[in-house]
């Protein structure tokens, strides 16, 4: 389903809705992951849902992005670009 690539990716928890942003070459076995535990930083909030993503031939670059995304101004950015999609 998805391009061969790096994505930066946003999650959302559906039992807090806190946001966790990472970057993956396949968001699809990421996001299986997150939700079966196997990842500790978000082990204690599953389940999650994909609420954004943006995709990258580079995987420096979806480095950089992800770092971007977790800044004051990078998350200013998606509260702003999801502000319709997402209820805070």
């Amino acid at each position: 389903m998805y391009m061969d690539g790096f994505y930066v990716y946003v999650l959302q928890s559906e039992m807090d809705r806190s946001w966790y942003i990472g970057y993956t070459s396949d968001i699809d076995k990421r996001l299986t992951e997150h939700n079966s535990g196997k990842t500790i930083t978000t082990s204690r909030k599953m389940p999650w849902k994909v609420i954004y993503y943006e995709f990258s031939f580079n995987k420096e670059d979806a480095m950089a992005r992800e770092k971007y995304l977790k800044s004051g101004m990078g998350k200013r950015y998606l509260k702003n670009r999801l502000k319709r999609q997402i209820n805070f």
